[in-house]
């Protein structure tokens, strides 16, 4: 197995190629951005941000990176490995780009789990320099970028496989990125995920969504997967670190966070769906 950084990256300004020239990547037209000293690359320009600081803030990726590297969600890890090296591909080298990688533990852990005769060009992508800059100062294989889905600096048809676990898919743009009869792996949160911390910080909840079983246009679904499972969270730490890397921690009243600061332990279900889509 041969782990390298993924290098076919478009301007964010004018979408044409960057090349690498000493510590930044430089186009034609004369458009910089330089490598951080960390590792990483800026590629979200300031017109492209509709906040000053878009994104999970230091402290959610601090807690992310907690609960992710006890191990709590290796299940959906596992699965995430098995449907991106699946056993109907026989391609000696993947392109990978992970959109929305956070502190990048799923996109090491796939690097962990590659078949040995896999050569893997990897990038993680995430709007949140934070969380860019854990995963560039832990992982020093993969390339790793502050981007937008909705814009991603890559160039067309570059890629085997996009991810995007429990993000903002953007299909268009995945299509666009993807090889023709290359795959984007979705995960999505299920709807007992956490049902047990949500009947406690919130009064009622609301009634799930229906899931959608249709592919988006330019796709084809070519396999589904329900992750679910039980997980004990032994102390008020994990549960703490828990609610700091979802989105409830804001959406829930101070009331609700307050039943949860009670807890000593909590076991919740989780319930992750997952899908293979293949682009046509």
């Amino acid at each position: 197995m041969t782990i390298s950084a993924f290098e076919a990256f478009a301007c964010p300004l004018d979408g044409s190629a960057l090349q690498l020239k000493g510590r930044s990547w430089q186009c034609e037209a004369g458009h910089s951005f330089d490598i951080a000293r960390q590792g990483y690359v800026h590629l979200l320009p300031v017109q492209n941000k509709r906040s000053k600081d878009p994104g999970d803030n230091k402290e959610m990726v601090a807690a992310r990176q907690r609960f992710l590297n006890a191990g709590f969600y290796q299940p959906i890890a596992d699965a995430l490995s098995s449907a991106v090296f699946h056993k109907n591909d026989h391609k000696t080298r993947l392109t990978c780009l992970d959109a929305g990688c956070g502190e990048g533990y799923y996109m090491h852990y796939l690097a962990e789990k590659a078949p040995g005769t896999t050569e893997l060009s990897l990038v993680g992508l995430d709007i949140s320099k934070w969380a860019v800059l854990a995963a560039a100062k832990q992982y020093k294989g993969p390339a790793w970028v502050v981007g937008s889905n909705a814009n991603l600096p890559v160039l067309p048809e570059t890629l085997d496989r996009v991810l995007c676990l429990f993000g903002f898919p953007m299909y268009p743009e995945f299509a666009r990125v993807l090889r023709s009869g290359g795959e984007a792996v979705l995960v999505e949160v299920g709807p007992d995920h956490l049902k047990e911390l949500r009947e406690i910080i919130y009064p009622e909840l609301k009634a799930p969504k229906p899931p959608s079983n249709a592919a988006p246009d330019g796709f084809t679904t070519v396999e589904t997967n329900v992750i679910r499972y039980s997980l004990t969270l032994p102390n008020k730490n994990a549960i703490a670190d828990l609610l700091a890397m979802t989105p409830h921690l804001y959406r829930a009243r101070a009331e609700g966070l307050a039943r949860a600061e009670e807890l000593e332990s909590l076991t919740v279900t989780v319930e992750a769906n997952l899908k293979r889509l293949k682009n046509n």
